[in-house]
């Protein structure tokens, strides 16, 4: 029995959560400068996608419309991942995600109109429910109680959101006439070349050739494996099911980051920036909760 699409949704949150605390550590404790980091990573997706593109060719008779949207869904999402990439340069992992996160209320709005997609109302309770979770997974109480945003950097991850949910919406409606893997292929070209363009300097070579740390190549192929399943997982849920339902679950992937930071803190204090005190830990408990029933009433809906 093929495996339905929000378990689908639920392992590419899973997988995706490890990516993102990977890219947390590296960024900010491993690589020299963002550059140096993005580099490596444009290679890395380039020969995924030549792979996956080879293996599963484009159909010969292919819409202008549907390419030019998968196209599209790649530039998009990748400006959204170097929004992120920048702010977790200062910025705690497990903040970032989660307001970026909140990307399904746009994608539900979108996909009602333009994709034609049905939501019976106990599925946009789910879909609130998850995003205000999303957000007080997102919280870090100051010392007089009150809830601070990021100031200048809440604009970046709101433009990140909206970045995130327009690909998704392109990506389902190009899924309708390409498959998941070639979808895939394309995404990582869109990645890959804009990646390439920024970090493919003189400079970021010669800062590469000073690292001195062979863990940090290990980690960054093994992360980009990672971010590979969790990106193929994701469009074969989009393909299988509707693009609002699917957005959410795997938005869902605050709670397994959250999840991931907190075993490091105990494992390896010094492996990520910044962590959280006891009331933040506890804010966030409740929003995994809300998150979590959300994703129930999808399933029984």
């Amino acid at each position: 029995m093929l495996i339905d699409w929000a378990s689908l949704a639920i392992l590419s949150a899973a997988l995706l959560g490890v990516v993102h605390v990977i890219d947390s550590h590296l960024i900010t404790r491993r690589m020299p400068s963002l550059r140096a980091y993005l580099l490596p990573v444009g290679l890395a997706v380039l020969v995924f996608g030549l792979v996956a593109i080879y293996l599963f060719p484009l159909p010969q008779c292919l819409a202008a419309g549907a390419l030019t949207a998968a196209i599209a869904s790649g530039i998009l999402r990748t400006a959204s991942l170097g929004i992120v990439f920048y702010t977790l340069k200062t910025e705690e992992v497990s903040r970032v995600i989660p307001v970026v996160h909140t990307y399904p209320v746009f994608v539900a709005m979108m996909a009602v109109p333009l994709l034609g997609e049905a939501l019976h109302y106990l599925e946009w309770l789910a879909i609130v429910i998850v995003v205000a979770g999303v957000v007080m997974v997102s919280v870090r109480l100051s010392p007089g109680n009150s809830v601070p945003w990021f100031s200048k950097k809440i604009l970046l991850l709101i433009g990140a959101s909206l970045f995130m949910a327009t690909a998704d919406v392109a990506s389902k409606y190009s899924l309708g006439y390409l498959s998941f893997w070639n979808m895939f292929a394309i995404n990582n070209f869109c990645l890959a070349g804009v990646f390439l363009l920024i970090s493919l300097r003189p400079c970021v070579l010669k800062e590469l050739a000073n690292i001195r740390q062979g863990k940090a190549v290990v980690f960054v192929v093994f992360n980009e494996i990672l971010a590979a399943l969790g990106m193929l997982l994701l469009f074969w849920a989009m393909q299988r099911g509707p693009v609002s339902l699917v957005s959410t679950i795997v938005s869902s992937r605050p709670i397994f980051v959250f999840i991931y930071v907190l075993a490091l803190s105990r494992i390896s204090p010094a492996f990520l920036m910044g962590q959280a005190d006891r009331r933040t830990q506890i804010m966030r408990l409740i929003g995994i909760m809300m998150i979590f029933g959300g994703i129930a009433i999808i399933y029984l809906s």
